[in-house]
């Protein structure tokens, strides 16, 4: 049915169903700051939730679930606790902290068990599912394919709001749904200020895992801090890093115990000849929440960014760090954590921070553009001709047996108008 995780890595869910677990653990912490898409998901539809959850641990053998969301967020606890209590669901309640929705922090919130460095949930019991992923998982076993994505859109546009879309809708037609911008030119965050990309294109199309889109002035700081070349980004960090190592101290994968060290990371910037690989390996284990770059460093430099060059470096050179020292929680850890409030001051987005209600406004597209590739793993194959009539729902792409990937299936009904290996373009 063509089932991926909806927040944004996209791994098949078919591949979690099949392992095997003590926890399944529902992630409706989104702490991105400004989307709110999962919030008005757990508001609205607490049952079918819960209902995938438990086909979940079902599905893994899992004696326990956790439900971890932010207590701050009280209608959606309110309205997921009492379902969740009923289905033998425990709750985690999280505090309103960048970057809580990490799975890392997840499992080490509701379990308070350490994943090993590089390592995923499941070497410690837990399988772990974002909450529209689990909606997707019930209505998947309704025989309801993956045809549409819950989508946040705010910042600079007349209605913020949280809809339905069709897969492979333009990022132009959902500012339109959201009354359209407030500003003439504007930069596109997609599903995310922190670990979203920017884009200026509005032909860009949602995939499965589109959480929202964040529409900023062209001016605005962050718009103009990504735009900025690696290059530029690299020779700035070579020539102004003074190694306080705030962008350490405030790291999340540092604080919880493992070998991430961005500080020294910066260092390799001034590297020439030798010792570039070693200092490099300090960037393995990032998980690029961006905090570093975007609320850490005090010079507004760029350690995320050099921690991403790093390791795409270490993969070209064969290289994999393995961290010897045991994991473990450093002692400031609770005293360090970066309240959202004070990263939305910091990154000048206070102004945009508005709730997103539900709409039942969802776009009709006349043209979609559904990409073969949505999710880790291979592309899926086409297996539809241009001029072909297919149905909503039906599958236009497929994987081999034994290939890692996911189904794509048509999210609005009409002729296939063009075909390549990276798209599938369907008029109404």
């Amino acid at each position: 049915m063509g089932v991926v995780g909806a927040g944004g890595a996209g791994f098949p869910t078919e591949v979690k169903a099949a392992s095997r677990a003590e926890y399944v653990l529902a992630n409706g912490a989104e702490c991105e700051p400004l989307l709110h898409k999962d919030y008005e998901l757990m508001r609205r539809y607490p049952g079918e939730i819960i209902a995938g959850m438990k086909r979940m641990m079902e599905a893994v053998s899992a004696a326990q679930g956790r439900f971890c969301l932010k207590e701050k967020n009280r209608a959606a606890v309110e309205a997921v606790e009492p379902v969740a209590r009923k289905a033998g669901i425990g709750m985690t309640l999280l505090g309103d902290f960048y970057p809580s929705g990490d799975e890392y922090e997840i499992v080490y919130a509701a379990t308070g068990r350490l994943i090993p460095p590089a390592g995923i949930p499941l070497q410690v019991g837990c399988v772990v599912n974002n909450v529209e992923t689990l909606l997707n998982v019930e209505r998947a076993a309704r025989g309801e394919s993956v045809t549409r994505k819950f989508v946040s859109i705010t910042g600079a546009v007349r209605q913020p709001c949280a809809f339905w879309a069709p897969i492979g809708t333009s990022f132009a037609d959902l500012i339109a749904v959201a009354g359209g911008m407030t500003v003439e030119r504007a930069g596109v965050f997609v599903s995310g200020l922190m670990m979203g990309s920017l884009t200026f294109d509005l032909s860009g199309v949602v995939t499965k895992t589109t959480c929202g889109l964040i529409v900023l002035p062209e001016d605005h700081l962050l718009v103009r801090r990504r735009s900025r070349p690696a290059q530029a980004m690299a020779h700035i960090g070579k020539s102004a890093c003074d190694q306080c190592s705030y962008c350490t101290e405030f790291c999340p994968r540092y604080l919880l115990g493992y070998d991430v060290q961005p500080h020294k990371v910066m260092r390799t910037l001034g590297f020439t000849l030798s010792g570039k690989e070693n200092w490099s390996q300090w960037g393995e284990l990032c998980c690029a929440c961006g905090l570093c770059t975007l609320y850490a460093c005090p010079e507004d430099l760029f350690p995320k960014e050099a921690c991403d060059q790093a390791k795409a470096d270490l993969r070209a050179a064969g290289i994999k760090y393995v961290q010897t020292k045991p994991v473990r929680v450093h002692p400031m850890k609770e005293y360090r954590r970066v309240p959202q409030a004070q990263l939305r001051r910091r990154l000048q987005v206070e102004q945009y921070d508005a709730p997103t209600p539900f709409s039942s406004a969802e776009p009709h597209p006349a043209r979609v553009r559904i990409l073969t590739k949505q999710h880790a793993g291979k592309p899926a194959a086409p297996c539809v001709r241009e001029g072909q009539e297919v149905k909503r729902g039906e599958v236009i792409a497929r994987m081999n047996d034994g290939e890692l990937g996911a189904f794509v299936h048509a999210s609005i009904g009409g002729r296939v108008a063009r075909v390549t290996p990276e798209a599938i373009e369907i008029e109404a």
